[in-house]
């Protein structure tokens, strides 16, 4: 937990992670959350940025054995794939959302080789959709996709039943679970708090 405790201290230095039970903030798809993460401020932070790559390469040799090729989930995985990649002396591509209408009209930016073994980088896990897009991709382009490695999940079951349906396998450096261990520790919250956090995972899992 140690290790868990130094990114989720880095996560709030940095404010990647905001909760505010007063004024509910509003993400990108109009749902009302008491939390909100923007792991793109880490960056900002030299010492928390290296601290999450160490962590993002640790977690790579130990559960991705044989990785060659990084992949980073456009847009918020670019910049952390870059990185990893850079210290594992790995070559990176990146991975958009759909195919360019223009230029070569590339869906996978970098150079790579057919089965290559690749881990895919993203920062946030909330239903997994995105980062699956990718893995679906990359796998279409007959790369061999070890896994995904993120920062960061919400740690739902609906997230859980997509990867395992995608026979894929993710790790994430900590989760909203890990969050409230670490409020409930440290007396960050009260109890009415925590549990409206956690009331509201429930209805993102319904």
């Amino acid at each position: 937990m140690h290790k868990k405790q130094a990114i989720i201290q880095a996560l709030f230095k940095a404010e990647a992670i905001q909760l505010n039970f007063k004024n509910y903030f509003t993400w990108t798809s109009g749902i009302k959350s008491p939390i909100y993460c923007d792991t793109r401020l880490l960056t900002g932070d030299v010492r928390a940025r290296e601290k999450v790559v160490d962590a993002f390469i640790e977690s790579i040799n130990k559960n991705y054995p044989g990785t060659k090729l990084i992949a980073g989930v456009a847009s918020s995985g670019i910049s952390w794939a870059a990185m990893i990649a850079q210290k594992m002396r790995l070559p990176m591509v990146y991975v958009r959302s759909a195919a360019k209408g223009y230029g070569a009209g590339r869906q996978i930016e970098g150079i790579y080789q057919p089965q290559q073994k690749v881990v895919v980088i993203e920062d946030l896990i909330s239903t997994g959709s995105s980062c699956l897009n990718t893995v679906t991709v990359l796998q279409a382009a007959g790369l061999e996709v070890l896994g995904v490695q993120s920062i960061m999940t919400y740690g739902l079951e609906k997230a859980k039943h997509n990867f395992e349906n995608h026979a894929t396998i993710l790790n994430s450096l900590v989760s909203v679970h890990d969050l409230i261990d670490y409020f409930n520790q440290h007396h960050l919250h009260n109890q009415q708090e925590i549990a409206e956090l956690e009331n509201f995972l429930l209805f993102l899992d319904k």
